[in-house]
């Protein structure tokens, strides 16, 4: 496995790979939902490029990124583990160089829901994006489910940009009680880890209620704000059903459904989704070994 930190060093690396290669960007503090991408990319392409790489025009305040979740050496394990063939470790002046002034953005996609409650987040996600695909050139990049509207927004970007690059979207990988795998539950405390598994429950109600034939957006809320109000530790930021593609209003005649909550557990933002109808999740991550839901605790572009 080749360790690149500049981009001359990744374009050196990138041309001996044989193609297709597949890309899986991201952020560091890598779990087994990072796991599931790096390995539907080695088993459906040649070669795998994976990045490690803090965003940081993609948070509010600047010290969350300096506190992202992450140990480079146990990534850099996993990564290898994994196969990936080479991975891109750069500085921030090796992505955002001297006068960089370029924002990529999907207005309609980026205002809503994660975009509401984070400004700015996925122009920061759509343009870090936007350069890794220019700088490793794969023929399909892999995302995860769990962030839902960050895959809409890439897919956006891919397509109205000519990127000519194939999205894939691997379903969430969840522990033993349905809990979401994400960087930031390292976070958690045991308390809050069972708080947490509400969210869960949550979407299985409003799933439940979609399998029983319900198309209301506002039955369906109702259905999974009922649940998380069960525990009174968990702040709700929202809770909705929409219609799966451009996230907007669900008409009631719908074929499909995405339901989207975020959360506040123990000051930690937790997000999680069932998407329900046919064609919206491509791959079905390999068996792993059972994630067990710990009792006690320590969560990118492309977050899983």
């Amino acid at each position: 496995m080749i360790v690149a930190r500049t981009r001359a060093e990744l374009a050196a690396a990138r041309a001996r790979l044989p193609d297709p290669v597949g890309a899986v960007f991201t952020m560091g503090g890598l779990h087994d939902g990072h796991t599931a991408l790096l390995r539907a990319a080695r088993r459906e392409c040649a070669s795998v490029v994976a990045t490690l790489f803090v965003n940081p025009i993609q948070f509010e305040i600047e010290q969350d990124a300096a506190t992202y979740p992450g140990d480079e050496a146990a990534d850099l394990r996993r990564f290898e583990t994994e196969g990936a063939d080479v991975v891109f470790v750069p500085p921030a002046h090796e992505i955002y160089g001297p006068g960089f002034a370029t924002q990529v953005g999907v207005p309609a996609l980026s205002a809503v829901l994660e975009g509401a409650s984070r400004p700015g987040h996925f122009d920061g996600v759509a343009t870090v994006v936007a350069v890794l695909l220019n700088l490793t050139r794969p023929e399909r990049t892999y995302l995860g489910q769990k962030d839902w509207q960050q895959t809409r927004v890439i897919r956006q970007v891919v397509a109205d940009l000519a990127l000519g690059v194939k999205v894939r979207v691997v379903r969430t990988v969840r522990d033993d009680a349905g809990l979401a795998l994400g960087t930031r539950n390292v976070r958690l405390t045991a308390a809050g880890r069972r708080s947490a598994r509400v969210i869960y429950r949550a979407l299985t109600a409003g799933a439940d209620a979609w399998q029983r034939g319900e198309r209301r957006a506002d039955h369906l809320e109702r259905a999974m704000r009922r649940e998380l109000e069960t525990e009174p530790g968990v702040g709700v930021d929202y809770a909705v059903a929409r219609e799966p593609h451009a996230l907007d209003a669900l008409d009631h005649q719908a074929s499909a459904v995405a339901l989207l909550v975020a959360a506040w557990v123990e000051g930690v933002r937790l997000i999680d989704n069932f998407v329900l109808g046919d064609g919206l999740v491509d791959v079905e991550p390999e068996p792993l070994p059972a994630v067990a839901a710990p009792e006690s605790g320590g969560d990118g572009p492309a977050s899983a």
